[in-house]
């Protein structure tokens, strides 16, 4: 799951929880939701709910089937516990895992999704934190007993997508060769064997 499927669902412009300040986030903060009832659907409604009466929000949800954004990456969410003038919260976007269902799968897609914005932003995993690094709270509560991993995770996963991005100068050819049936254009980045090209040959040349 990448940033550009994460669904957009905003908060009005007025809400308490829109604080209204600028933000260019130089960090991710990783929060469990400590909710094992609460999808991001849930999560994302709660936010509406009238008995909700706190200014405490989130930028992006997941949960196994989805994420939500519900404050734009460009406002202040007050998410990391430091206060309205903590560097958690003026610097860094929350990004709350779902622990409803089938977690792992959850917080797959979170590392997937870090690592597209980590991407994005050509950052590493040193831009990563937890929720407990800004405030001491133990959260996110089931990913602190395996932080290092996880963050290994994170940078597996960013060498993947690397690695099944097609560059630039090279997304015609890249469109024309599936478009052509030659290849099923995965793998851009990886070495081809002889019998890949000898497949490719007889594709191109049978389809002439």
């Amino acid at each position: 799951m990448k940033y550009n499927e994460v669904k957009k669902q905003h908060l009005l412009k007025d809400h308490k929880k829109r604080i209204g300040k600028s933000l260019d986030f130089q960090y991710i903060t990783v929060h469990n939701t400590a909710n094992p009832d609460s999808s991001a659907e849930d999560e994302r409604a709660w936010l509406d709910n009238k008995n909700n009466t706190s200014t405490t929000g989130w930028h992006i949800v997941v949960d196994e089937f989805e994420a939500i954004e519900a404050i734009p990456l460009s406002e202040v969410a007050h998410h990391a516990g430091d206060g309205k003038s903590g560097p958690g919260n003026n610097k860094s976007i929350g990004i709350e895992i779902c622990e409803f269902g089938n977690y792992a799968k959850s917080e797959q897609n979170a590392i997937e999704l870090i690592a597209s914005i980590l991407i994005e932003k050509n950052w590493g995993t040193d831009r990563v934190k937890p929720h407990k690094h800004w405030s001491g709270k133990q959260c996110p509560r089931l990913i602190l007993p395996y932080w290092d991993d996880f963050i290994k995770r994170i940078g597996e996963e960013i060498k993947k997508q690397k690695n099944n991005e097609v560059s630039s100068w090279a997304k015609e050819a890249h469109e024309w060769v599936i478009k052509n049936n030659i290849s099923d254009g995965t793998r851009p980045k990886a070495p081809v064997t002889r019998e890949e090209v000898w497949t490719m040959l007889y594709r191109f040349k049978a389809g002439e």
